[in-house]
């Protein structure tokens, strides 16, 4: 993929993190209070809820910044990065979605995988910006 893909996903997700934090903030709250579920099992829903946009948000943000980068100077780690960072907002705030909207626990045991690419996602920037580039040229020539 390409710098622009990067970008065009990160503002995907920036999009979407407010717009289901908006429905979080208003429409779920009501959905869950007409669920008979205990007034401290919908807050624990709606704080996951939040955590999952919120970590949405940080990592499209984190996408548009890996994209223009990769599109001045393209890395392969940056892509790498950029490609965990997708697959983990997708596992760690989709799965804390379902989560949240179905209660099965299922869900929630598999939102650390998504926090695992998200750190690979940071480590690969790490190491774009402290590793040098990799010779282009061979060693006869």
């Amino acid at each position: 993929m390409t710098g622009k893909w990067w970008l065009a996903i990160g503002a995907f997700f920036g999009f979407a993190s407010v717009a289901l934090g908006a429905f979080g903030a208003h429409g779920l709250k009501r959905s869950l209070r007409d669920r008979d579920l205990a007034p401290q099992e919908q807050e624990q829903r709606l704080d996951n809820w939040e955590v999952a946009a919120r970590y949405q948000m940080y990592h499209g943000l984190a996408l548009i910044a890996v994209g223009l980068v990769a599109s001045s100077r393209p890395r392969r780690l940056l892509h790498v990065a950029a490609a965990a960072f997708t697959a983990g907002v997708l596992i760690f705030s989709g799965c804390l979605y379902a989560y949240v909207l179905t209660g099965a626990k299922t869900w929630a045991l598999i939102v650390p995988v998504g926090g695992v690419l998200l750190l690979l996602g940071w480590l690969g920037v790490l190491l774009a910006v402290l590793l040098p580039p990799a010779s282009t040229t061979t060693p006869n020539g």
